[in-house]
């Protein structure tokens, strides 16, 4: 009896399990191996021990790039979460017209269906430094100079670029979040008076919570280890001035060819991903949410 409850669950999950085995911990389980190793384009490699952490520890730039990657990170994830969920209100809560806020969804999602490189296209337009660049012609305007936006502030550059895509991931699984609340619940606080601030403070905050404790940990997992918008914008650049973690160890690993070197820098993107998603998990309140309800 005991066996055949598990047969289900074995035919149903065993496919997922098994993808998520080679293609999430064999991965990981490589670069655990690597990172003590000193594998080169040779693709020979022998047991290195701690040596490339050593040698992390001793890169003059590691300090900047780590700064970088919280900055980025921090700030990214703002944009992503509260400017996901201002977008998400705006659509479904202040404009009560379906068709209306549906349209305004589907054109912000426009920049995530698009390949990357047409997305970042737009915005090397709009940073150039020349006096064609979209900011420059504004700044002409006003009889100005052109700046070299990109070399000035790489690293705002990046975080305004990826911050507005990134939002609307968290648009749509707040919109789908919000259109669930029960409408008996707003016709109420409509009756009671109740101010605009109240009803998201009271009614929607509450019913998210699940929804904003997803894409606050899935949209920093995805930040810390993603480098595309980066590389294509940017590519680190000038002078490690917007370079993190990500793509420092695939500038390691597949410009230099420095596996090993890359692959402990990975391990140590790895250990950060799962500390901070345990301390995220542990200020959400995970154990709280879905422990089952006390009545007292």
């Amino acid at each position: 009896m005991q066996k055949s409850k598990w047969k289900l669950p074995a035919v149903m999950l065993g496919p997922f399990l098994l993808l998520i085995l080679l293609f999430f911990f064999l991965p990981v389980l490589l670069i655990a191996v690597l990172a003590f190793t000193n594998m080169d384009s040779a693709m020979r490699w022998e047991f290195h021990g701690l040596e490339n952490f050593r040698k992390m520890i001793a890169d003059p730039n590691i300090g900047l790039i780590l700064k970088n990657t919280a900055v980025y990170v921090g700030f990214t994830l703002l944009i992503n979460v509260f400017f996901g969920f201002f977008l998400a209100l705006f659509t479904t809560y202040f404009i009560q017209r379906e068709s209306l806020g549906l349209f305004f969804r589907t054109v912000w999602m426009l920049p995530r269906i698009s390949p990357p490189v047409v997305y970042v296209l737009l915005w090397l337009w709009f940073f150039d430094p020349s006096e064609y660049g979209i900011l420059n012609s504004f700044r002409s305007l006003f009889g100005l100079p052109p700046e070299p936006w990109l070399n000035a502030g790489p690293m705002p550059a990046v975080i305004v670029a990826n911050g507005l895509i990134g939002a609307s991931f968290g648009m749509i699984i707040f919109s789908s979040a919000i259109k669930s609340i029960p409408k008996e619940r707003f016709f109420a606080a409509d009756v009671d008076g109740a101010s605009h601030w109240s009803v998201i403070k009271d009614i929607i905050f509450p019913a998210i919570r699940w929804p904003f404790m997803f894409v606050t940990i899935w949209q920093f997992l995805s930040l810390l280890t993603s480098y595309e918008y980066i590389l294509l914008l940017t590519d680190g650049g000038p002078l490690y001035g917007s370079e993190v973690l990500a793509l420092y160890s695939y500038h390691k690993a597949f410009q230099h060819f420095e596996f090993g070197y890359g692959s402990a820098v990975s391990l140590i993107l790895v250990i950060i991903a799962v500390v901070c998603s345990l301390l995220l998990w542990r200020f959400f309140g995970m154990k709280r949410m879905m422990g089952s309800a006390k009545i007292e």
